[in-house]
């Protein structure tokens, strides 16, 4: 590409040139990047963004209303004895009872032992000296989906540095340990593994952490509807100085009883004919590779808190494909799309979809590469909207956006915050389509929380006039 293209005109061009055969929704136009011409037409999606008269921190598309639910290191507006935890991430919505909606939703509360033991350990708290978890919120959803806040608790405590997960078919919620530390650092429990919320759930949970899904720097995880085989995502950063391999590994869990995540066989990716396949530089929009699994002998390795590579490194002894920084994960389908961060040569992020064929078969595509931060910058957590169109949460380091994306590839502003460094994340939709939920994070632990309040927003309108 010889010229530089905000990133409107960059995805305007690729919307128009992807056709008609769309491989998925929302993505497709995001890898005609590199076929770009001048002169096509714009489209606006749901227009410019105004300032939210009720939530003047938001600016969101005319038409459309949003309300604050929650406000981190603030009372409950429902249960004035809770005090909203930090570090606000990841999150699913469920139907619940009578008509409800149920949010459950992560704490990455990443606090070092002395300051998480502060936060007061839960009823059931996993580990007394952790303070992160999850939390569901009960909603009323009216038709035209405008909320209003029932209920707010804490559904599992005493986990540490929550961020992402992922929704199962059977209405709970996977939350993931983005860490590995244990008790050489001074906490009770080792961490690093996934636990399982039900949705349903009127109170705190048992914690079972799912020793058999790995105990590695965790962030996201998506479940086939069709096979209950679970993928996860991995967020480690590559280190070519580590001669035992350090990098992010794209793994499947297969239960050995669909739906009973306690046991079953962790695998890793891996390219045919190219064993130790480095993904996140030199790649094509475009570029497709036949792919099988490598099994990890060791899911929940003891030496995992020193080295928290250690589940990687087996996997990569074995030929597994290593990739940078993987974060957002979601099923669509009949496929797997999930994105390395900071993959790609500009370093600004990648879009993949791994197809699964039978058995160990697969196909592995990379949908989109980032020439530039002007374009898309560190994309995280992503949901598709029940009508086709895909959110997309940034990261990055100036003014966090919710962007949209069209089927046919054409990315706009759904949402902005008013300052830099206020990354939202959680984006999903009610089950019944009219309600867009999402969190600005704020701070993860206490000395950036001081200063960094999140939230839990929603945001209702017009949808049909566009792509979500």
């Amino acid at each position: 590409m010889t010229q530089k293209l905000d990133r409107r005109e960059f995805f305007r061009r690729a919307a128009v040139l992807g056709g008609g055969a769309l491989m998925a929704p929302g993505l497709v136009g995001l890898s005609a990047c590199s076929h770009a011409t001048n002169g096509l037409r714009r489209t606006p999606g749901y227009g410019p963004l105004v300032r939210s008269a009720e939530v003047p921190e938001l600016w969101i598309p005319r038409g459309f209303r949003a309300r604050k639910l929650s406000t981190t290191k603030a009372p409950s507006l429902v249960n004035p004895s809770l005090t909203v935890k930090y570090g606000v991430d990841g999150m699913s919505a469920f139907p619940g009872a009578d008509g409800s909606v149920r949010l459950v939703r992560n704490h990455e509360v990443s606090d070092n032992v002395t300051v998480a033991r502060l936060l007061g350990p839960g009823e059931r708290a996993y580990d007394r000296k952790a303070g992160g978890g999850t939390s569901t919120l009960q909603l009323r959803q009216a038709p035209d989906g405008a909320v209003a806040l029932e209920q707010e608790f804490i559904s599992l405590s005493g986990t540490h540095t929550n961020c992402a997960g992922g929704r199962t078919p059977w209405g709970t919620w996977i939350t993931c340990e983005e860490t590995t530390v244990g008790p050489a650092r001074g906490f009770e429990q080792p961490h690093g593994y996934c636990f399982e919320v039900a949705a349903s759930a009127n109170g705190e949970v048992q914690p079972v952490p799912l020793k058999a899904m790995g105990r590695f720097v965790h962030e996201a995880v998506a479940v086939d509807p069709a096979t209950s085989i679970v993928y996860l995502t991995e967020d480690i950063t590559y280190d070519a100085t580590v001669p035992a391999g350090r990098a992010a590994g794209f793994y499947r869990f297969v239960p050995a009883t669909p739906g009973d995540l306690r046991t079953g066989r962790l695998q890793m990716l891996s390219i045919v004919d190219r064993p130790n396949y480095m993904t996140f530089r030199g790649q094509q929009p475009g570029a497709t590779y036949r792919t099988g699994w490598v099994d990890i002998p060791d899911p929940d390795p003891a030496g995992a808190e020193a080295n928290s590579s250690a589940v990687f490194q087996q996997g990569w002894a074995r030929g597994g494909a290593a990739f940078q920084r993987l974060e957002g994960c979601f099923a669509a389908d009949g496929s797997i799309y999930f994105n390395s961060t900071s993959g790609g040569d500009a370093g600004a992020g990648q879009v993949w979809r791994y197809r699964p064929g039978r058995g160990d078969a697969g196909e592995l595509t990379l949908v989109f590469e980032s020439p530039s931060r002007d374009v898309l910058d560190s994309p995280d957590n992503l949901c598709v909207s029940p009508r086709g169109g895909l959110v997309i949460c940034e990261d990055g380091l100036g003014v966090q956006f919710l962007r949209g994306l069209t089927p046919d590839g054409e990315i706009f502003d759904v949402v902005h915050t008013d300052g830099p460094s206020a990354e939202t994340a959680g984006a999903c939709f009610s089950p019944n389509g009219r309600t867009l939920f999402f969190n600005i994070q704020g701070g993860t632990n206490a000395t950036t929380s001081a200063n960094m309040q999140g939230g839990t927003y929603a945001l209702w309108g017009p949808w049909e006039k566009g792509a979500l």
